[in-house]
């Protein structure tokens, strides 16, 4: 079961959301990067480790952090102005996006596919995707939950209106899904990771083979416009720590465990799981850029985004020096 340690570890930055840094302008050179994170991946890492602090230090350049618990409400305050850069999954940016939201895609790293899955109770009586209709799935909305709902109900001759979705960070889902209100949980690592290891959760589906694993570094336009050197260094910073990560990956389980309160064991399957890669770090390339406006066009055409988008008009690339 997801042990209270676990759960207040993970989940308990979710009043982050409503205690943004104050917002100011990012017209002048910066004195202070803000950084909104979540308990996972390469930022975590970097801040536990104090990595921006020492690149950024020398240049009078100060980093504060904000916790987040998933994508929508991290770009909603950079977006805003109230954050300059964070890192989320493919769905968040296109919501974010379409609000009007001042923002690049400033970086990209891979992951698993494994590491996003569909969850439900053992004898709940769901056996396949198919018995998914008419049952209450949980996931956050605009999330890279909700991407992989979509992807993996179509594959099995279904449509997001065939199921109740229903709306939920993850605190609120992982309470949801132990007390039985709802039938299936949409959920990514390291969430998804601890879930698994309860022996009265099944895995139903994961996202492997169904789509493909893009997560994005964006950052406040108007900060990047006049720091687009510090966005540089944070990027190259960033994949210096994921390639050091990857390579000696049982202190870096070690680590994460440290900082997530995830038991080491569990937290070794979702760094272990086929094709994840901490040092995957990069600029925005083509192929990512492809499968971002992809995304975009699909969830226009299903209605989900509320307008179309052109999401090379926000994917930023250093200049040339």
């Amino acid at each position: 079961m997801i042990s209270r340690r676990q759960t207040l570890g993970l989940f308990g930055a979710a009043a982050a959301t409503a205690l943004f840094p104050a917002i100011k302008p990012a017209s002048a050179a910066a004195t202070e990067l803000r950084i909104g994170w979540q308990k996972n991946g390469v930022l975590a890492l970097a801040k536990r480790r104090g990595a921006l602090e020492k690149r950024l230090g020398d240049k009078g350049i100060a980093v504060s952090w904000s916790e987040f618990t998933s994508g929508p409400p991290l770009l909603e305050a950079l977006g805003a102005g109230a954050l300059d850069f964070g890192a989320t999954g493919d769905v968040p940016p296109l919501f974010a996006q379409a609000a009007g939201g001042e923002l690049y895609y400033v970086g990209t790293y891979r992951g698993s596919s494994a590491a996003s899955a569909i969850v439900v109770r053992k004898g709940s009586g769901i056996e396949k995707v198919e018995d998914l209709k008419g049952k209450k799935i949980a996931f956050k909305r605009g999330s890279s939950a909700h991407n992989v709902t979509v992807k993996i109900l179509r594959k099995s001759s279904l449509a997001i209106g065939d199921v109740e979705a229903i709306d939920l960070p993850p605190p609120d889902a992982a309470a949801a899904f132990k007390n039985g209100s709802i039938d299936a949980w949409s959920i990514w690592d390291p969430y998804l990771a601890i879930v698994e290891a309860d022996p009265d959760t099944r895995v139903l589906s994961t996202a492997e083979g169904v789509v493909d694993s893009y997560s994005y570094f964006l950052a406040n336009a108007g900060f990047t416009d006049a720091n687009g050197q510090v966005i540089v260094d944070v990027i190259d910073e960033l994949g210096k720590v994921g390639r050091s990560a990857q390579g000696k990956l049982d202190d870096t389980v070690k680590e994460l465990s440290e900082i997530t309160g995830v038991p080491a064991d569990v937290t070794r399957v979702a760094l272990t799981r086929p094709g994840a890669d901490l040092g995957s770090v990069s600029t925005v390339g083509d192929d990512a850029a492809a499968y971002q406006q992809a995304l975009a066009d699909e969830f226009f055409s299903l209605g989900i985004l509320p307008k179309q988008l052109k999401t090379g008009d926000i994917i930023w690339r250093p200049k040339a020096s």
